[in-house]
């Protein structure tokens, strides 16, 4: 999956744009190398937050005033630039959400509850997050369903497509699959997934939290049912994200929060719902959340996710390269094509022990399980450090990071 770029943004002035990078940490200039948690936000979506807030903050859709006009019109624009970034058909597809995890709540819980019975089996990987896990085990357990996983290969992390065929039976009803792995970096063929699943009359949902900011999506290709990412990956604010729902699906789907807004009539003993994508999103929203998702979306269209790809992927490979030349460090996830991230451990060194010493040297690293404990114990490990990359980062900080590492192991004796 390698983009061609249409050409080479000015990384170095794209880094100027992020004022939360131009300071020091404990004595030494900052690296912050934790963007699979969180992205850091540029000054544009700084900007568009502060401009909603001093000049049009108020309700939407319900007011007639000059306010609310301008509040509902940047809030519905916000939807359709979603729409256009996830190259959806509508804005009907598009629904707002708190993030990722809420979104894959909304579809375990409105369309899950609808359609999953007793007996039905939901198909994931072993390598999800906690967060396209754990919904779909409480539907489990609500509705006498049953959890199914395509395995890994060991430590390189890929799927084992070859279990494939014995694992989509008509039982299935559901295929949930990440897109990019948070804790490996495993970039899978959800386009071929969703087609072999699509074609047996299975629903299919992708995890986008970790691909949506980083290369081109485009959901009408993928050929999923529904798509769910965060704001908060991909420069935008935290708190905010989005859930794309093909939509036929969601017109079947009934709503899961009832209040106002998702409502067309009530009287004290029948409601009706409104119309899409509205019916699923109760009551105020987060206004200035989509106002900056906006302008974040703006901001990298404007770079090319093509672009911050292949910068991703240069420095994971390279990151990558570095780390296996040390002696003492296992690395875990694909050798080649990735996402921007690497995750490793040092021989007789705790995870949490290499992210502490890493931050008294400025570098900004994430340790633990990832949200991903099944996947540890796949592994055979409690935790791994993580170093993930967004196009704010550059190679001399990996030399930096590398260096660090060093001192690291000198410190442990390893």
């Amino acid at each position: 999956m390698i983009f061609m770029p249409p050409s080479t943004p000015d990384w170095s002035a794209l880094r100027a744009d992020f004022p939360i990078l131009d300071q020091q940490v404990h004595g030494h200039p900052l690296v912050y190398f934790d963007n699979a948690a969180t992205s850091q936000k540029p000054r544009a979506v700084i900007d568009a937050l502060v401009r909603y807030y001093e000049r049009d903050n108020a309700n939407v859709h319900r007011g007639i005033h000059e306010l609310s006009n301008r509040s509902t019109n940047a809030f519905e624009a916000a939807r359709e630039r979603t729409r256009k970034f996830l190259n959806a058909r509508s804005t009907e597809e598009i629904i707002f959400t708190r993030g990722t995890t809420e979104g894959i709540n909304l579809v375990a819980n409105a369309w899950g509850g609808k359609f999953i019975k007793a007996g039905d089996v939901i198909l994931l990987t072993e390598m999800e997050h906690h967060s396209n896990i754990v919904p779909w085990q409480m539907l489990a357990e609500r509705t006498g369903a049953k959890l199914r996983y395509i395995p890994i290969t060991g430590d390189e992390g890929l799927l084992d497509l070859g279990k494939l065929d014995s694992l989509l039976t008509p039982e299935v009803k559901l295929f949930a699959m990440v897109h990019i792995s948070n804790a490996l970096g495993t970039l899978n063929p959800v386009a071929d997934l969703c087609a072999r699943a699509r074609k047996l009359g299975i629903t299919t949902l992708v995890d986008g939290a970790q691909s949506a900011g980083h290369l081109p999506v485009d959901v009408q290709a993928i050929g999923c049912d529904f798509y769910a990412f965060s704001g908060h990956k991909i420069c935008g604010p935290t708190g905010i994200g989005a859930l794309f729902g093909r939509k036929e699906v969601l017109e079947n789907t009934p709503p899961w929060h009832g209040g106002g807004e998702m409502i067309a009539t009530v009287d004290y003993f029948k409601s009706t719902w409104n119309t899409l994508p509205h019916k699923f999103e109760a009551g105020t929203p987060d206004i200035s959340g989509p106002i900056g998702l906006h302008a974040a979306l703006d901001y990298l269209d404007a770079i090319g996710r093509e672009n911050i790809f292949r910068h991703d992927l240069d420095l994971a490979t390279y990151a990558y390269q570095r780390l296996s030349e040390l002696k003492g460090v296992r690395l875990f996830g694909p050798r080649g094509e990735r996402g921007g991230l690497v995750s490793f451990l040092l021989d007789d060194v705790h995870a949490h022990d290499v992210v502490t010493i890493a931050d008294r040297y400025g570098v900004a690293l994430r340790g633990g399980h990832h949200c991903t404990q099944p996947l540890m114990k796949k592994l055979g490990v409690p935790s791994t450090a993580r170093a993930s990359f967004y196009f704010y980062n550059t190679r001399a900080e990996v030399d930096r990071f590398i260096e660090v590492v060093r001192e690291i192991q000198k410190f442990f004796g390893v």
